[in-house]
């Protein structure tokens, strides 16, 4: 896919998804559209060509007025970043947030500071978000269920990426949109890479996020970095637990050997394997991210 496209997810009914284009890179980035009697949009991208989104919902024929959900996987900007803006463009729409994101989403200022510490040079690609208004967001919780009228998707707290993170089940094709929570899906590579970044990572309870859904025993799982994935659901689930388990004990064993943390983040910011798919900035700056979130769980693991 190339940014803008919009298509089918194969093994659902009714659900579409677009390419947002997010940081310039193709295949990075998904927003969910699921044509319900209650429409819904889940996550929303950094704002940045938000447009994407509105064209999705036009080609899929959906009025703006008429979408009634907008649910964010969690806050952190690649996903809630468009939040208000796609709210001002669905006047009627509520957003549906955990319980623990929603104050930031009405006031973001704190999101956006620690998004700039988190990413680095990669905000160069975002826009200030805009606020979402308190009388509309409906805060979420374990357990939970948002009724879509034809379908409905179920709540599932996944906090090991951020403390704020859910997965939604959905009823009618029993499939995860996934958030964070199963590590970034590279479709060129056909791959689930590792996600860790600052400040919230902890490895025990992203595996313990990882059981949740395989114990959803879903048919489909629906990334937002990026698509749909609906053969070997849970060799795929249980290889990246493997993955993640892996890929923090590379970074503490590189951090035993070069006792520096600017320097961990070089070696393997300088060695990321998905150059040759989301470009060398890409692929650099998101590896030192999540170099930065292992080191830190580390950190806080030993005190």
């Amino acid at each position: 896919m190339q940014p803008g496209d919009v298509a089918t997810v194969p093994s659902c009914t009714d659900i579409h998804y677009v390419d947002t284009g997010m940081y310039d890179t193709a295949e990075y980035g998904a927003v969910y559209v699921v044509d319900a009697e209650r429409p819904a949009v889940v996550d929303t991208g950094i704002g940045t060509n938000y447009e994407r989104i509105l064209d999705a919902l036009d080609e899929v024929g959906i009025a703006r007025e008429d979408v009634a959900v907008i649910a964010p996987t969690h806050v952190h900007l690649d996903h809630a970043g468009g939040a208000g803006l796609l709210a001002e463009a669905c006047p009627n729409a509520d957003v549906y947030v955990h319980e623990l994101g929603a104050r930031h989403l009405v006031d973001p200022s704190r999101l956006v500071a620690g998004t700039k510490n988190a990413v680095g040079d990669q905000w160069q690609f975002y826009v200030e978000p805009t606020p979402v208004p308190e009388e509309r967001v409906v805060e979420l919780a374990d357990g939970d269920t948002i009724d879509l009228g034809s379908r409905a998707l179920d709540v599932h707290h996944a906090p090991g990426h951020a403390p704020h993170q859910v997965v939604f089940h959905d009823d009618r094709d029993d499939a995860v949109f996934v958030a964070d929570a199963a590590g970034i899906y590279v479709p060129d590579l056909d791959a689930v890479r590792e996600t860790s970044p600052p400040p919230n990572f902890d490895l025990d309870q992203c595996l313990d996020d990882v059981e949740t859904i395989r114990g959803l025993d879903p048919d489909a799982l629906l990334y937002p970095h990026f698509g749909p994935v609906a053969d070997d659901v849970d060799a795929r689930l249980a290889g990246y637990a493997e993955t993640l388990t892996e890929w923090v004990g590379a970074v503490e064993s590189k951090y035993d050997e070069l006792g520096d943390e600017a320097a961990v983040q070089e070696y393997f910011a300088e060695n990321a394997a998905v150059s040759e798919v989301w470009g060398s900035l890409k692929a650099s700056e998101e590896t030192a991210m999540n170099v930065r979130g292992v080191l830190r769980y580390l950190k806080h693991s030993e005190d």
